[in-house]
């Protein structure tokens, strides 16, 4: 199965447990791996028989801004069910990331990666 990589979508929402997560919200990024077979497309040089990057991009932006949940489990799933709605898109790999995720003393990243199919 070929793949379309699209790397470090930035999104601000409004995610999380703590009340803080909720109000002032928060940057997240997001790297997508999408299964599909883009022989048509690379044979006839046509938008059509391929997967709009840009609109990918948008769906996964709105989906963070209007997320109104506490896991980021839950948006990477809620993410993949869209993709998966998107007629050429045949599998999706998620890495979601909170890029400052509020744990005291950590100044790392905290990330869930999942994979769905039809």
């Amino acid at each position: 199965m070929d793949k379309i990589v699209i790397k470090d979508i930035q999104a601000y929402g409004y995610i999380g447990c703590f009340e803080a997560e909720k109000t002032l919200g928060q940057w997240f990024s997001v790297d997508l791996k999408l299964d599909t077979d883009l022989k048509a497309a690379g044979q006839s040089d046509d938008l059509k028989k391929t997967i709009d990057y840009g609109q990918v991009v948008q769906l996964t932006q709105n989906l963070i801004a209007t997320a109104k949940v506490d896991l980021i489990e839950t948006v990477a799933e809620n993410l993949a069910h869209t993709l998966l709605e998107l007629d050429l898109v045949q599998g999706v790999e998620i890495q979601l990331t909170k890029v400052a995720a509020p744990i005291p003393g950590f100044n790392g990243t905290v990330a869930v990666s999942i994979y769905r199919t039809k």
